[in-house]
C-alpha cells in the first residue's frame, strides 16, 4: 500500500505544481484548464485510501480516478500507464484488507 500511495502522491505533486510533461500531455488530451483540480482530487483520493476508517471510499476514488485516466490513455492512443498503478492498487488494498473482495451476500434460496 506505501509503493502505491508514493506513486499517487507524487502524480498529484507533479499536477499541482504544473510539471511540464504533465500540463503538456494533459492539455492534449483538453484537460489542460483542470490540472490543478485533478491534482487535487487525487491527493485528496489518496488521503482517504491511507487512513483505516476512509479506506474503503479512498479506494473506490483512487480506482474511479485511475479508470478515467485510462480511458483518456486508450483514446489517445498513449500507452496505458493508468493500468500499472491500477494494478499496485488493487493488489495493495487486496493485501490490506482481504474482505473487501469477498462477496459476503448470499442469495436467498426458495425452497
Amino acid at each position: 500500500m506505501v509503493l502505491a500511495s508514493l506513486m499517487l502522491l507524487f502524480s498529484a505533486e507533479m499536477k499541482l505544481a504544473g510539471a511540464d510533461q504533465i500540463v503538456t500531455g494533459l492539455t492534449a488530451a483538453g484537460l489542460g484548464n483542470h490540472v490543478t483540480l485533478l491534482g487535487i482530487v487525487e491527493l485528496v483520493s489518496v488521503i482517504l485510501f491511507l487512513f483505516p476508517s476512509t479506506f474503503k471510499v479512498g479506494f473506490l476514488l483512487v480506482t474511479s480516478y485511475l479508470g478515467g485516466a485510462l480511458s483518456i490513455e486508450l483514446a489517445a492512443g498513449q500507452p496505458p500507464a493508468a493500468i500499472a498503478f491500477l494494478i499496485v492498487v488493487w493488489v495493495s488494498a487486496y493485501l490490506r484488507n482481504k474482505y473487501l473482495f469477498v462477496n459476503t451476500t448470499t442469495a436467498p434460496t426458495f425452497a
